[in-house]
């Protein structure tokens, strides 16, 4: 079976932050709905999480000379940050992209790239 990451690039952290708990359980609903839609599908999520406050956590990047520099906040020249993902297995790439459709219900934008396989 291939696997995937689908990755939400887009959310909005401060509209977040201010919306009620009614809030963010539509989007927990619609994250479920994802997961029914692509079990029916043959798929399943075998990982993955809502990550938190990405614009308070550590960057690090290559500095001058090679150096790791390491700074507050997102990478400076990054225009979106990554709220959350899921791992997924399954053989139906379609069938994927069929059942994560329904995301943009709650996320503005969702991402789907395959995992490349190491032998």
């Amino acid at each position: 079976m291939a696997r995937y990451v689908v990755m939400f690039p887009v959310d909005n952290e401060q509209e977040w932050e201010a919306g009620s708990a009614a809030d963010h359980q539509a989007v927990y609903d619609t994250d479920m709905e994802f997961a029914r839609l692509l079990e029916k599908r043959g798929g399943v999520i075998t990982g993955g999480r809502e990550l938190a406050s990405s614009s308070r956590t550590r960057a690090i990047r290559r500095g001058p000379n090679g150096t790791a520099l390491v700074t507050i906040g997102p990478y400076a020249e990054t225009a979106e940050q990554l709220s959350g993902f899921y791992l997924v297995t399954c053989d139906d790439e379609e069938g994927l992209v069929e059942a994560a459709q329904v995301l943009v219900r709650a996320h503005p934008a969702v991402e789907i790239r395959l995992v490349h396989e190491q032998d």
